[in-house]
C-alpha cells in the first residue's frame, strides 16, 4: 500500500521504518513490556490457564532479550519469526495443522485448535484483543509453550491491530496536512506508537528510527511555504525526507504477517 499524503509517499515499509533506539533503551523497553503484562493478570483470584502461560512466557522472554544487544534482539527476532513463516512454514503446513499442546489441558488443545482453524481461513481469532505485549510473548515464544498457529494467530491479531491504527494516522496526517500544511502531529503519533511496541518488535526498525523521526518533528515543517517554523532547517528536512537509509527495511522477511 502507498499513501501520497501532499507531495511525500509513505508505503508500509517506510512507515515500519520512518526512526531506533541503543540497545539500553530497548532494554528498558521489554522490561516494561513484561511488567504491563504481568500487571494485566495480577491480582485475578483464580487465573486462567493463559494469563499463566502469558506471565510465564513474558518472564522468559526477558531474560532472553536483556542479554542481547539491540542488533542481537532483532536477528532473533527474525529467527523466530521465520519459523512460522515463509516457504518454511509452507512446506510443513500439514505438520503445522496437526500440531497439538503437549498437554492434556482442555483449555489449551481448543485454543490451540481454533488456531488452527483461523489460520485455515474458519472461526475467529483466539487471542483477538489481547495486548501488543501480550502478542509479541506469544508469538516469539521460543519454548514450545505455543504451536505454530498459536503464534501465527497471535501475529495475525497483532497485524490487524497495527493495520487499525496505520489507518486512523494517515487519516489524521491527511486532516494535518489539509488544515495545516504540516506532518509534524502525524511523525509525533509515529513517534508514540513505535515507543509502546514491545521490545522485540522495536528491535526490527533500524537504528536510526527514533533519531530520525524527531528530526522530522523538530523542524515544524511547513509544506505548502516551504519553511520550518520550529527547530532545525529546510536543508535538514529535505536531506531526511529523501535520505533512502532513513527508510531502510528492517530484518524483517516479506512474509511478515506484522506490519511493523
Amino acid at each position: 500500500m502507498v499513501i501520497s499524503v501532499g507531495s511525500m509517499l509513505i508505503n508500509n515499509k517506510q512507515a515500519a521504518s520512518i526512526p531506533t533506539p541503543s540497545t539500553q533503551s530497548v532494554a528498558r523497553t521489554i522490561s516494561s513490556a513484561t511488567t504491563r503484562v504481568t500487571e494485566k493478570i495480577e491480582g485475578v483470584s483464580s487465573l486462567s490457564l493463559l494469563a499463566q502461560q502469558l506471565s510465564e512466557s513474558a518472564r522468559r522472554a526477558e531474560a532472553r532479550d536483556s542479554g542481547l544487544s539491540r542488533q542481537e534482539l532483532g536477528a532473533r527476532a527474525v529467527q523466530l519469526f521465520g519459523r512460522i513463516t515463509g516457504d518454511g512454514y509452507h512446506a510443513n503446513k500439514a505438520k503445522n495443522d496437526a500440531e497439538v499442546p503437549s498437554t492434556r489441558n482442555p483449555e489449551h488443545l481448543a485454543r490451540a485448535w481454533k488456531a488452527t482453524l483461523f489460520e485455515n481461513g474458519s472461526g475467529t481469532n483466539p487471542f483477538a484483543g489481547l495486548s501488543r505485549d501480550q502478542l509479541a510473548v506469544i508469538t516469539f515464544n521460543d519454548s514450545g509453550t505455543f504451536t505454530v498457529n498459536e503464534k501465527r494467530a497471535a501475529s495475525s491479531e497483532a497485524s490487524r491491530q497495527e493495520e487499525v491504527w496505520r489507518q486512523t494516522v494517515i487519516a489524521k496526517a491527511g486532516a494535518e496536512y489539509d488544515a495545516t500544511g504540516k506532518l509534524t502531529q502525524f511523525f509525533t503519533d509515529v513517534l508514540d506508537h513505535y515507543k509502546t511496541l514491545p521490545g522485540i518488535e522495536q528491535a526490527q526498525y533500524p537504528a536510526s528510527y527514533e533519531t530520525k523521526l524527531q528530526e522530522w518533528i523538530d523542524p515544524d515543517f511547513n509544506y505548502w511555504t516551504h519553511t520550518a517554523e520550529g527547530h532545525g532547517s529546510l536543508q535538514s528536512v529535505l536531506n531526511n525526507i529523501f535520505d533512502r537509509s532513513a527508510f531502510s527495511e528492517g530484518p524483517h522477511g516479506a512474509d511478515s504477517t506484522q506490519s511493523d
